[in-house]
């Protein structure tokens, strides 16, 4: 049976979950100001829908671009150096974060319509909070 091209691959949704880490990683080192936060949790529905919808798209997205996108279990490890407003247990959860510090959040999935003009306004908001 061949693979359906038109659905995201668990190797193709490991690799931007990598790729995502690794733009994380150099963003907490100092290399960017904002980064999304995505709380996932194993079995979540819609954490699945949200990599079949917006992951594929995320990164060369101008809202992706503009807040590189780390993805955590809810049950952590968390990366060092965080500063939260409360620790996350709704998933998903996007935790918009400036320098490593929480601007603003918003728990669940939109839908594939909303996202980005949330995350859009999360941005925005963020800019004018830094």
């Amino acid at each position: 049976m061949k693979p359906d091209p038109s659905k995201p691959s668990r190797r193709n949704i490991i690799g931007l979950a990598l790729g995502a880490s690794l733009v994380a990683r150099q963003a907490l080192a100092g290399q960017a100001d904002l980064q999304l936060l995505m709380v996932r949790r194993k079995g979540c529905v819609y954490c699945a829908q949200w990599d079949k919808e917006i992951a594929p798209v995320y990164a060369r997205h101008p809202e992706g671009r503009a807040a590189p996108l780390l993805m955590v279990d809810v049950d952590g490890p968390f990366p060092d150096g965080l500063a939260l407003a409360r620790m996350p247990w709704l998933t998903p959860g996007f935790i918009l974060l400036l320098d490593g510090q929480e601007v603003t959040r918003f728990e669940g999935y939109p839908g594939a319509d909303k996202f980005f003009p949330v995350l859009h306004d999360m941005i925005a908001e963020a800019r004018r909070w830094g």
